[in-house]
């Protein structure tokens, strides 16, 4: 059933149910992420917070993070602090509104935008003639489908949109259902400008395959390039926002990441969970099987689904990493991420399911990539190496802490990406003293001499969190008051000593 062409529905539910279960549990089981607490406080209405000046408890700060903003407002904060298109946060904004304001509750909206997406692949893979189920099974297996199924993030909502347009596209027989396509497509941009690559693939696709039905493609590029007007009118204005996100272009080394993080995408962080020769061993067998599922594909390629269906797919899947190397080349820059490449893992699956369906000794080779796969979401929802560290460190310097200190954490760039995650996993009791880059270390010291214990936490993750955590702690080691008492693995403890 796994690898028909019409497998009965109950499957296709069950498979769907599956994506569900395993989405929640990420979204439950994973630490919270630097850049979710900008969805949450545009969604709040509060893009730049002001935290307090002296000691505060976390638990005083929840207010924060649970406003709401209008549409209108969102709008204008993303043009002046951030560099996305509005149309996933006001989303976020809306769902927000009805199923509260946690973190949990936010992230479940992607969940949802996820399955749906799942159900759209299986139309989509039956469409070229692919088995669904399988195409499905595998999808939802891949790492960065799943995690950016899981985050407070606009990822699955493009993801979504995007998938849906090629559908669409793939179907359309008049110039409506183009128009409709073309839409969508668009609107997967104003999720997300990099679908774009993907997109526009899609589209190349249409004309080059159907040139003869040219108002279809047309009618589809008018839906398209109406968003697109829309998207520009945020791009102009945030051009210039975050110049120095990524690390200048470089081909080889750009290269190197494209491959690294492709295959991250599609099978995770497998070689993380381990150490030693088994690292190695584990990195090569990931990278063999994927090798063997596209020497595969490229040697069933007469035999995957239509001819039509599997150049769309293979168009589809080279867009995204094509456009980022080309984006980088254009403006200087590294944005190769693995939760961008995601955007390529649904066309993927779709074409190693058609690929394994055309084989009749696939079953060890299914049972195999099955294996890795699980492994690999195992690793995602549990191994604290496949996430960003705020709950970890969290946890750690409560525990160093104790309740009668008092916990020291960095502003860094913005003060969204560092403080706000680490106060989201703290307890209410948690007393904090944020500090800033320039600011006077001798008063901080002068805010701790009224605790007992003062824990450092160290979180170095952008230019000014690296730059004040050191002197801070040298602070403290040369205070004639204070001594160090205890280095964990991310917090440092001190003991008054006068």
């Amino acid at each position: 059933m796994l690898f028909s062409y019409a497998p009965p529905r109950r499957l296709l539910a069950a498979i769907l149910a599956l994506a569900a279960v395993l989405l929640t549990a990420t979204a439950v089981l994973r630490s919270t992420e630097y850049d979710e607490n900008y969805t949450v406080f545009l969604a709040a209405g509060t893009p730049r917070p002001e935290w307090p000046a002296g000691v505060f408890a976390a638990g005083t700060m929840r207010g924060i993070f649970a406003g709401h903003s209008t549409p209108a407002s969102i709008a204008t904060d993303l043009r002046h602090t951030d560099v996305h298109p509005p149309l996933y946060f006001w989303a976020a904004a809306g769902w927000r509104a009805l199923a509260g304001t946690g973190l949990l509750e936010t992230r479940m909206l992607s969940v949802l935008f996820a399955v749906a997406a799942l159900a759209v692949l299986g139309m989509l893979a039956r469409s070229a003639q692919v088995p669904p189920a399988a195409a499905m099974l595998l999808c939802l297996g891949t790492y960065g489908f799943t995690y950016t199924g899981a985050i407070a993030r606009g990822f699955a909502l493009a993801q979504l949109l995007l998938l849906a347009g090629t559908l669409l596209l793939l179907r359309a027989r008049g110039p409506r259902a183009g128009f409709g396509a073309g839409l969508a497509l668009g609107a997967a941009t104003f999720t997300n400008y990099l679908t774009a690559f993907a997109a526009a693939a899609a589209l190349a696709w249409r004309l080059l395959a159907r040139w003869r039905a040219w108002a279809v493609w047309l009618a589809a590029g008018i839906g398209f390039v109406l968003l697109i007007g829309a998207d520009l009118f945020f791009f102009l204005a945030q051009r210039d926002s975050r110049t120095g996100q990524f690390p200048p272009f470089a081909l080889l080394p750009s290269l190197m990441r494209l491959a690294q993080y492709g295959i991250a995408a599609l099978f995770g962080g497998l070689p993380l969970y381990v150490d030693g020769i088994v690292r190695a061993v584990v990195g090569a067998a990931v990278t063999g099987l994927l090798a063997l599922l596209a020497g595969i594909v490229a040697w069933r390629w007469s035999r995957i689904g239509t001819r039509e269906g599997r150049w769309l797919l293979l168009m589809s899947l080279a867009a995204t990493p094509c456009g980022l190397l080309a984006l980088g080349f254009a403006f200087n820059n590294t944005p190769i991420e693995l939760r961008y490449l995601a955007f390529a893992a649904p066309f993927a699956a779709i074409l190693a399911a058609g690929g394994l369906a055309t084989l009749s000794w696939r079953g060890p080779l299914i049972a195999a990539t099955f294996a890795l796969q699980a492994a690999s979401l195992a690793g995602m929802m549990l191994h604290p190496a496949t996430m960003q560290p705020p709950r970890a460190t969290a946890r750690e310097a409560a525990r160093l802490v104790g309740p009668d200190g008092l916990v020291l954490i960095p502003f860094g760039n913005d003060g969204v990406g560092v403080p706000a995650p680490f106060v989201t996993e703290s307890p209410d009791w948690l007393r904090l003293r944020i500090v800033r880059r320039d600011e006077d270390l001798a008063r901080v010291l002068n805010d701790a001499a009224a605790f007992r214990r003062a824990v450092v936490a160290l979180i170095e993750v952008d230019a000014d969190s690296r730059a004040t955590t050191p002197p801070l702690l040298a602070a403290f080691d040369t205070a004639a008051c204070w001594r160090r008492a205890e280095t964990g693995t991310r917090a440092v403890a001190f003991d008054r000593t006068c």
